[in-house]
């Protein structure tokens, strides 16, 4: 019998996806996710199975527990300014701010896993401005992630050294 698991798994995919979001995933070496995660690189593997495999469960993650509860208020919203007003001001805006859009652009051309879990993403938005916005949901969503990368844009990380 193997020895317990001397980690909270929930604490290393938070630590995984500020550095994912933060550097992304190219940007990210297994030795970053090793230093923030506490984690030694076997049982990271033996966990994760590889890089892109934790970097999809934090995308999952990020989906089930950031994305799609922001989401689900925004749909209760029917007046278009304030549901657009409060996407805007949470949508990926947790401890992963900016995590969907630098997979989307960055990982989504090349992995048609990562390309479906962004898509996921994109289309619970363009569901939850439907009620306020009707066919314009789409557009407004755009909006809406054009706002949060302008904003990322505005917030330039602190470089990383290699």
């Amino acid at each position: 019998m193997g020895r317990p698991r001397a980690f909270d798994t929930d604490q290393a995919i938070g630590a995984a996806a500020t550095l994912f979001a933060t550097h992304g995933y190219e940007g990210t070496s297994v030795d970053d996710l090793v230093t923030a995660t506490g984690i030694h690189r076997g049982s990271l593997y033996k966990v994760f199975g590889s890089k892109r495999s934790l970097h999809l469960t934090v995308l999952r993650n990020h989906l089930d527990h950031e994305i799609h509860p922001t989401t689900a208020a925004v749909a209760t919203l029917t007046d278009p300014e304030q549901a657009l007003t409060t996407a805007i001001a949470s949508y990926d805006n947790g401890p992963a701010a900016g995590l969907l859009l630098l997979a989307a652009a960055e990982r989504a051309p090349h992995d048609r896993e990562v390309a479906a879990l962004v898509a996921e993403g994109i289309a619970a938005l363009e569901d939850a401005l439907r009620p306020s916005h009707g066919d314009a949901a789409p557009r407004m969503a755009s909006t809406v992630l054009g706002a949060r990368l302008r904003l990322r844009a505005a917030r330039p990380t602190a470089s990383k050294e290699h």
